[in-house]
């Protein structure tokens, strides 16, 4: 007999191990299955399951096993990234916490070993969290980025590249990290809004030039006033970068500076003279229509510096101290100053001499690194770079004609929008941790790309007569660039293997939208030039899940959802199956309170299985739900296959949700709330071949659920699977996990069963809402007559007498002619029915209740419609909250709609 309560503490570990030792992970050997694969979104090394996890493998985890269930050879690849810059922090802020010499005292070849030493002890904890997921990974074949065949893998890539003219070495910007010391992608930088001010400074025009400069406008905005000025205002939010400026910028029809485009300033401080140049980067609308440019720190000046042949000179240092490196006109006192520091100075002594004419206040946006937390500097240095335009030509092309689609379609413009407007990809980091660069570097400065050192030396003996030393480029390459051959790399490339050969393309690919440019493109970039394959056929995009009121789940805020919290409480299932049901929408409102009612639907399974084992619902050897006779049993046999063809379409669709609510709908309101009700008198009565064809019936129904039900909700299904193992005949499958999917033929929908119970169902529900509404106690048994009843709707309740007494709590059906008095009337199954009140109810006390309460619900949506009616709340709340009232408003009319209907019913009994 099952135990009371599915205890997922003591189950869960054990049909995990249970499935691992078993081999069912690994796809099937059978030559003929056809293949189906998903890798998995590499999360980092150092990571910890977070509720985006949970929500991204829950999904791929239902594609696998649903798959795996279809007789497919389902590869699901995991792995990890080794997430270059946040490892290497991990690692370096232990060794300080445990008073260890830093990184470079220690040097490159120490630190990381020391980091591998830490991956070896800590590093992949989320790969164990992940089978706490539940996640049926193939962890024979697990991977990592950083693995001898991965480098193997980057180090040809790289070659090739250089090879065929797309990864070159340039001097450019980039997002500088001063902590770090390093390049990082916009992935790792976070955008900030922060108070500031805006700096208005005058810079003196060269060789006595002036202008007149509006000062005064009519009505119409013409200028009526103009002074005579021998200066240009510039507003700028960085000072310190004033001391790089080698332009100023104004908009080509702006007739306040028409006649000083060509003409020069000198840069306040340094002396420098620099140009004035047109170009429509300049806004006239904002400040004083002048803009600084300083195109080795502003990533805009930067193009207007390359269209205007402007100069980049570098003042800071890697560490963002000025210097004097890339310019000698820095005097010598702001040598080495901090940024910020040199910020104050500059400030301060323009406003002693004068140059300085005002300061806005402003709300403005910085870069700072997410790891790091200082601010990202623009910074010019010699980085290595992929020419991503070249190959986001074919990636473009393969989405366009269809190769690729998303799921759902919408994301296409995301990434058609990046792709068509793509940058150089800068792929150098200024880090250890992570794959070296495979260039060398001669005497004079000479460049070898190579697979291995040997390589580079055999090169280089074309330029040198002898032997000389070559030195290895110090960085290493941008993580992305290593998680963009994920697809293939992992499957043995360069090497022709079997799994390449069977598994690639790839099936599907489930990951977030943050990660389209960053990882889904490059993806395709890379397999479509190295395989002339794309990496997947179909890219569904999951949302974000956020709090219950919308917002963005943070520890500052307090609105975290853990997941491993979740899992310990009330297993994995639940969470599972409300990532499943609420993945339908870009952002997912998650609250605890959702999870756990969903662990209520697991435990309604788990007592309708006991209930129908209590009830002696075994499996029979030879049972044949084709020849049902019993009505209910036809029509569950019909429900149950409609259900199936639902979430199979679903789950092949991608649609997650859709396949979640019809397993909830059939399993709660269909067969526990139906067919089981219906069955019980079945089980008690006694007619013998109607109770064993429908104890028989229950048993095979319970065990077709459980196998439409394992993808979402794996582990409670499996043990009920095992725990009725050992109920009646013995099943051909073995665990659940391999078990063959439901195949149910349209001939099991049987339309004269459906009509029957459709009008039952109808009939009952109407029965019910009525009691509800009118107030009749629950438990209160009642007598109903049919008023004046065709012979063929008497019949027809008469024959469903039993149902209607234990659904509607009806212990009496007669026929009147007349309606009496003190009665209410419903529509029901084709029949006025007479239900009377006397002595049930008392009314008067009735209709009071009634009147109270349709007071409250408008006194609710009256103040609801006023909240709404505002134009100023609709314009400032939060969307959510908008919609929390709209959806309050809703309510509280459907509300009143049905206590407004009983009251007009008791207003009838007079």
């Amino acid at each position: 007999m099952l135990d009371k309560t599915f205890d997922p503490k003591a189950a869960e570990p054990r049909l995990y191990a249970k499935w691992e030792e078993s081999g069912v992970f690994a796809p099937r050997t059978d030559g003929a299955a056809e293949a189906y694969s998903i890798v998995i979104p590499p999360p980092n090394v150092t990571g910890s399951l977070h509720i985006g996890h949970a929500l991204n493998n829950t999904l791929q985890d239902i594609l696998a096993r649903y798959h795996r269930m279809r007789g497919k050879a389902v590869l699901w690849l995991p792995g990890t990234d080794h997430a270059g810059i946040a490892t290497q922090m991990v690692v370096e802020r232990q060794l300080a916490a445990a008073g260890n010499m830093s990184r470079r005292e220690m040097g490159r070849e120490a630190f990381v070993d020391k980091v591998w030493e830490w991956k070896a002890e800590s590093g992949g904890t989320i790969v164990q969290q992940l089978r706490r997921l539940g996640a049926s990974c193939d962890w024979s074949r697990e991977r990592f980025t950083l693995d001898d065949g991965l480098n193997a893998a980057v180090r040809k890539v790289f070659v090739q590249l250089h090879r065929d003219g797309l990864i070159y070495r340039d001097k450019r910007l980039v997002n500088w990290d001063p902590h770090f010391q390093t390049a990082i992608s916009d992935l790792e930088v976070e955008q900030r809004e922060m108070d500031g001010f805006y700096w208005h400074f005058a810079y003196p025009l060269a060789d006595g030039v002036t202008y007149e400069h509006p000062v005064a406008w009519d009505g119409d905005g013409q200028p009526t006033e103009y002074e005579t000025r021998d200066f240009i205002v510039v507003a700028t939010t960085r000072p310190e970068t004033m001391l790089g400026d080698t332009g100023v910028a104004v908009h080509p029809t702006d007739p306040r500076y028409a006649g000083l485009v060509g003409k020069s300033v000198i840069l306040p401080i340094t002396g420098r003279r620099i140009p004035i140049v047109a170009d429509d980067y300049a806004d006239p609308t904002k400040g004083s229509g002048a803009v600084k440019i300083t195109p080795a720190h502003d990533f805009n000046d930067f193009q207007v510096g390359k269209r205007a042949g402007l100069a980049a000179l570098n003042v800071m240092d890697a560490y963002g101290r000025i210097t004097a490196a890339g310019t000698p006109d820095v005097p010598a006192d702001y040598e080495g100053m901090d940024r910020f520091a040199a910020r104050k100075a500059i400030v301060a002594r323009a406003e002693e001499e004068g140059w300085l004419k005002e300061i806005e206040k402003t709300r403005h946006v910085i870069p700072h690194g997410d790891r790091s937390g200082v601010v990202i500097e623009p910074w010019l240095t010699d980085q290595w770079y992929v020419d991503a335009h070249t190959l986001a030509q074919p990636a473009l092309k393969a989405v366009e004609q269809g190769d690729t689609t998303f799921e759902p379609k919408s994301y296409e413009k995301i990434y058609f929008e990046w792709l068509r407007n793509i940058e150089p990809w800068c792929i150098s980091r200024q880090l250890w941790w992570g794959h070296r660069i495979p260039a060398w570097y001669g005497p004079n400065g000479e460049i070898y790309v190579a697979e291995s050192e040997e390589d580079a030396r055999e090169q280089a003996m074309s330029d040198y007569d002898s032997e000389v030393v070559l030195h290895q480029d110090e960085d290493v390459l941008d993580t992305w660039f290593s998680s963009a051959l994920w697809p293939f790399s992992t499957m043995g490339w360069p090497e022709k293997t079997e799994d390449l050969e069977r598994f690639y393309p790839t099936s599907d690919l489930v990951t977030a939208a943050d990660i389209i440019f960053f990882w889904v493109a490059r993806m395709m970039m890379m397999g479509l030039h190295f395989m002339d394959e794309v990496p997947f056929k179909r890219v569904i995009i999951n949302g974000l899940v956020r709090d219950e009121k919308g917002q963005k789940m943070s520890k500052s805020k307090g609105n975290v959802i853990d997941p491993l919290t979740i899992i310990d409480e009330l297993g994995a299932d639940p969470l599972r199956f409300t990532m499943a049901i609420l993945s339908g929408t870009r952002d997912i409102k998650l609250s605890r309170q959702r999870i756990e009612g969903y662990r209520n639907f697991g435990t309604k399974l788990w007592n309708a299985a006991r209930f129908s084992q209590m009830n002696e619902a075994r499996r029979v050897e030879g049972f044949d739900p084709a020849a049902v006779q019993q009505t209910i049993n036809r029509w569950i046999r019909g429900e149950l296959t409609k259900a199936e063809r639902q979430v199979s379409a679903a789950i092949e669709g991608g649609r997650f949700d859709d396949a979640a609510s019809a397993l909830y709908r059939f399993v709660w309101n269909v067969f526990c709330d139906w067919y089981l009700e219906l069955a019980k008198p079945v089980f008690t009565g006694a007619d013998e071949a109607a109770r064993a064809e429908t104890r028989a019936m229950t048993a095979w129904t319970i065990d077709e659920t459980l196998k439409l039900m394992h993808p979402v909700m794996p582990f409670i299904t499996e043990e009920l699977w095992d725990q009725l193992a050992g109920e009646g005949a013995p099943r051909a499958e073995g665990m659940l996990i391999a078990a063959a999917w439901p195949d149910l033929p349209d001939a099991f929908m049987d339309q004269k069963a459906d009509l029957e119970m459709s009008w039952l169902q109808a009939a009952v529900s109407e029965l019910r809402s009525t009691r509800n509404e009118i107030g009749i106690p629950a438990g209160t048994k009642l007598k109903i007559a049919l008023l004046n009843p065709t012979e063929d709707v008497r019949n027809r309740f008469l024959s469903n007498a039993e149902a209607f007494g234990l659904l509607a709590r009806i212990d009496e059906i007669g026929v009147v002619t007349e309606r009496p008095a003190e009665a209410v009337v419903s529509l029901a199954g084709g029949a006025t029915v007479v239900i009377p009140l006397a002595g049930i109810i008392d009314i008067p006390a009735e209709r009071a209740r009634l009147e109270k309460e349709i007071a409250a619900f408008d006194s609710d949506i009256g103040h609801v419609n006023k909240k709404l009616g505002n134009p100023n709340f609709v314009a400032r709340a939060a969307p959510e909250v908008v919609d929390e009232q709209r959806e309050k408003l809703a309510e509280a009319e459907a509300g009143k709609a049905k206590l407004q209907a009983a009251l007009t019913r008791l207003d009838a009994v007079g």
